[in-house]
């Protein structure tokens, strides 16, 4: 009998152990389904947030780093591809600091981003908001919005070009 108490104290301490881990991971857990609560400023010193996209129109945001690699080649695949992502308005978010606004003038010219005007690019600067918002730890992370402003699909990497180009088309 001393052995079964034993054994059901082990029990009902593992369950115990099994609830408080499931709700600490769904405490952690954030609700990325609407579009942040971004306010980010512009290469001309402007500011942009969700108030500024047009309604009715799905929406993607592209969290990056001016000076990454992935990021910059992830631009570089989607220029030859860019009238695919016509129809959507892609909101490019970075962390840089606002007084180093020359690394997001220079990101936007080396690709030529001023030709789409459905490209906007800017820095959080050190609000971490958006970065909060979908707990990045790498860049890019793509999270893609249909026209009611409701999540389609987030990338923590950068998918296939044509993985991308169907989630904008589901959008």
């Amino acid at each position: 009998m001393l052995t079964f108490i034993t054994q059901m104290k082990k029990l009902f301490l593992l369950l115990n152990l099994i609830v408080i881990a499931g709700c600490s991971q769904a405490q952690n857990k954030q609700n990325i389904d609407y579009i942040p609560p971004f306010h980010i400023l512009k290469s001309d010193s402007t500011w942009f947030t969700p108030n500024n996209l047009k309604k009715n129109k799905p929406v993607m945001i592209i969290y990056f780093s001016p000076d990454c690699s992935h990021c910059q080649h992830l631009v570089y695949e989607m220029k030859p591809q860019m009238k695919q992502f016509s129809n959507i308005q892609i909101v490019m978010i970075t962390f840089t600091d606002p007084s180093m606004l020359i690394m997001i003038k220079n990101f936007s010219r080396d690709f030529d981003l001023a030709k789409y005007p459905n490209i906007t690019v800017g820095t959080e600067g050190r609000t971490y908001v958006v970065q909060r918002y979908y707990q990045v730890t790498t860049t890019p992370y793509i999270a893609i919005y249909d026209h009611t402003g409701k999540l389609v699909k987030a990338y923590d990497k950068v998918p296939a070009m044509s993985e991308l180009i169907a989630s904008v088309k589901k959008s």
